[in-house]
């Protein structure tokens, strides 16, 4: 599964799961971009990622919270490195919370972070793809696609309208040679899993542990995800041999779906 002279680039490749895939990229020989606000641990990551096979690494500091500082600033530097190959779309959660007392403005600012940022930079991308033939988009999304989770009512929303925007978008790019697949991370070792856990705990009146023997009570292999498990399905869906592979949700929870 090597991604030599293959470029790629990974939002939210600072920490967690993104800073897992963009590892797993370097190891297998492309030239890595990663994306996040937090300039210094973009460079932190940056001078950890493999260059084995002599690879350009690079890194853009940017916030997906405001679409015209995506547009004038970060596509401008996207473009400025070439042609990208791949992309993970990939961006921090929406805040816990009952869909019932969630405001407006919540719903729009999700909107904005997932869908409109992730469109904004597809279409940046999506010239060079077609130029050489060869694309492949990997969103990172959540198993509340598929079943939603209690007290995540704006991210199981946003969730479901991040996969129909993918399974759209799939069918428009195949003749090109683009794919376009879903990765669905479980209850993942992050701090978001960490805040999460601690959010349920403090609402029901126990403590962090017994919410954490909870939790991982309902997953069937036993343990929590790590960002790795996520790299390593990404890293196939990235390569050669998955290019017949397009349009789908891939669960990597453990077996916590209960759903087929």
């Amino acid at each position: 599964m090597e991604l030599l002279n293959k470029n790629a680039l990974v939002c939210g490749g600072s920490a967690g799961i993104g800073k897992a895939i963009a590892m797993r990229f370097a190891e297998l020989g492309a030239n890595v971009t990663i994306i996040s606000r937090n300039e210094e641990r973009l460079n932190l990551v940056l001078n950890e990622l493999p260059i084995h096979f002599n690879q350009n690494h690079g890194y853009i500091a940017g916030d997906f919270s405001d679409p015209e500082i995506i547009v004038n600033s970060m596509i401008k530097k996207i473009k400025e490195r070439g042609t990208y190959h791949i992309l993970i779309n990939n961006t921090g959660g929406p805040s816990p919370g009952e869909i019932q007392n969630e405001n407006v403005e919540n719903f729009q600012k999700a909107f904005l972070q997932h869908i409109i940022s992730s469109q904004i930079i597809t279409q940046a991308l999506l010239p060079g793809m077609k130029k050489d033939g060869f694309g492949r988009i990997i969103n990172i999304i959540s198993i509340g696609l598929k079943q939603p989770i209690p007290n995540l009512g704006v991210s199981n929303t946003i969730r479901g309208a991040m996969g129909a925007w993918a399974k759209t978008l799939s069918r428009e790019v195949a003749p090109f040679g683009i794919t376009v697949n879903n990765l669905l991370p479980g209850h993942t070792l992050t701090p978001r899993l960490e805040s999460l856990i601690r959010n349920r705990a403090e609402s029901t009146g126990i403590s962090y542990d017994e919410m954490s023997n909870r939790m991982l009570n309902d997953i069937p292999l036993g343990r929590f995800g790590k960002p790795e498990d996520l790299a390593y399905a990404a890293s196939f869906l990235a390569s050669e041999k998955a290019d017949f592979i397009t349009g789908v949700s891939l669960p990597v929870d453990g077996g916590w779906l209960q759903c087929l």
